[in-house]
């Protein structure tokens, strides 16, 4: 019997903290490995024109590069703490896709989002919504 996945989207949000800190919890009680993916957002054109510098894009990948670094700091603590099997992926594009991308290549049996903190995402759907409505997987929203 193979082992149960769990695919945890994280942005750096605090409701993406909450949902991974509750994805290990539940992934530790389930016995299951735990996959976090990061998703980099694409460089925005707008920046990319007025940026000629390169100063704000560097900003951004630094911003980004914090995020993926806390998660790992986070893993290796909980790791060593909790005994469940975790890593980290990264990738690079639109949240929904990649993430319903990485639940399909690991077989996810769940996938575990925080809830969206931006207004616009509330009235126009965010990607926990879309999971939602994609109905391949069990999808837990942490608020």
């Amino acid at each position: 019997m193979r082992q149960r996945v769990m695919v945890v989207g994280i942005d750096g949000s605090e409701s993406s903290r909450r949902a991974a800190a509750y994805a290990v919890g539940l992934a530790g009680r389930e016995g299951a490995r735990l996959i976090g993916v990061y998703v980099r957002p694409l460089p925005s054109s707008m920046v990319s024109m007025a940026d000629t510098s390169g100063a704000a894009a560097a900003s951004v990948v630094a911003s980004q590069d914090e995020v993926v670094t806390e998660f790992h700091d986070t893993l290796r603590r909980e790791r060593t703490r909790s005994g469940v099997d975790m890593e980290i992926v990264v990738r690079q594009g639109d949240p929904f896709t990649e993430l319903c991308q990485a639940a399909n290549e690991t077989w996810a049996d769940a996938v575990i989002v925080g809830r969206s903190e931006s207004l616009l995402h509330r009235i126009a759907g965010s990607v926990a919504q879309r999971l939602v409505r994609c109905g391949r997987w069990p999808v837990t929203v942490v608020p």
